[in-house]
């Protein structure tokens, strides 16, 4: 897997063990015994609110609908099942992540599977949070533990894969997607957090299996977390990321993560997104649409090095009237 290593336009800027920047109110929500406002105390407290993302509820929710509302309005025809979309800074990828978003407004799934890459060294193939809830400024979201225990048991019996739990972890790519589904859902749900270290063929689609098989008969939305390519010149970058952007639309995982061993196209966490493609596809889903494709030049100015984001959403075709 390519790392990236330059901060909020893609890829991870500490180790595990690094300073971190808290999300204001998540110490006292973690110090606090018992439960809060119905919540669990066990909150794993955002690593990247304040930097990756506004620090404030209110700046959030600015940011966010403001996004949001300069998204192109998309009406598909049928049902959106999940969502693939980029996972750098907010001001570099937010944009591109609001197409795929938006159409989610109004919705109202129980649970949200979220599938995004562990670029960091955590030990595990397939891991998830040890912690009973995710906070970002706009609270808490929990964990639905009934379903993770459901698809740890079933990734541990159908690939003999073990889902390893970690604590106070550092990665950006699943959080960065949180603050987007609390402003467009049209009320709580429930998440089902899970990171890829290893992003092979094998592994992803034990894992997209396995989401299916838990979330299959529950009012569900999957969410793919990826930036495309890294560190090229946007000629090359716009070129690369068109080939990956190609297979998500012909709805091929497998070609997803071959496009990275054929040098045709590149994807940090191509196993995330070929994970929910096999599990949307499982759940009865049957085409995906390209939203929105840019690059981090098109923030910055600078074309020389850019990251490839790109937004798309899968869906189950209307019947034919």
């Amino acid at each position: 897997m390519r790392v990236a290593t330059r901060g909020l336009a893609g890829g991870p800027v500490r180790p595990p063990g690094g300073r971190r920047p808290t999300c204001p109110g998540s110490a006292v929500l973690q110090s606090r015994k018992g439960r809060l406002l119905g919540f669990p105390a066990d909150i794993r407290p955002s690593p990247i609110a304040g930097t990756w993302y506004p620090g404030t509820a209110e700046g959030l929710t600015q940011s966010v609908d403001r996004q949001l509302e300069q998204a192109a309005v998309v009406t598909l025809p049928g049902t959106v099942v999940g969502v693939i979309v980029p996972h750098a800074g907010h001001v570099y990828s937010g944009i591109v992540a609001a197409h795929a978003f938006r159409l989610l407004k109004g919705l109202r799934p129980r649970v949200v599977a979220v599938v995004s890459p562990l670029h960091l060294p955590y030990r595990g193939e397939v891991l998830t949070t040890g912690h009973a809830a995710y906070a970002t400024p706009l609270g808490p979201i929990p964990v639905e533990q009934g379903l993770l225990s459901d698809f740890e048991r079933h990734l541990r019996e159908t690939a003999g894969l073990r889902l390893a739990r970690v604590r106070d972890d550092q990665e950006h790519s699943l959080e960065i997607e949180l603050p987007f589904l609390q402003r467009t859902l049209a009320g709580p749900f429930h998440l089902l957090p899970v990171m890829l270290r290893d992003q092979s063929p094998t592994v992803a689609r034990a894992v997209g299996q396995s989401l299916a098989a838990v979330l299959h008969g529950q009012p569900a939305l999957l969410v793919g977390s990826s930036d495309l390519s890294h560190f090229y010149p946007d000629p090359i970058a716009r070129q690369l990321d068109s080939v990956i952007l190609g297979r998500i639309e012909a709805f091929d995982p497998a070609g997803v993560l071959a496009a990275e061993e054929e040098g045709v196209g590149f994807a940090c966490g191509r196993g995330a997104l070929a994970a929910v493609l096999w599990a949307a596809r499982d759940l009865g889903a049957d085409a995906v649409r390209v939203l929105r494709h840019a690059t981090s030049g098109d923030v910055t100015g600078d074309l020389s090095s850019v990251v490839g984001y790109g937004a798309a959403a899968i869906y189950r075709s209307a019947p034919a009237s």
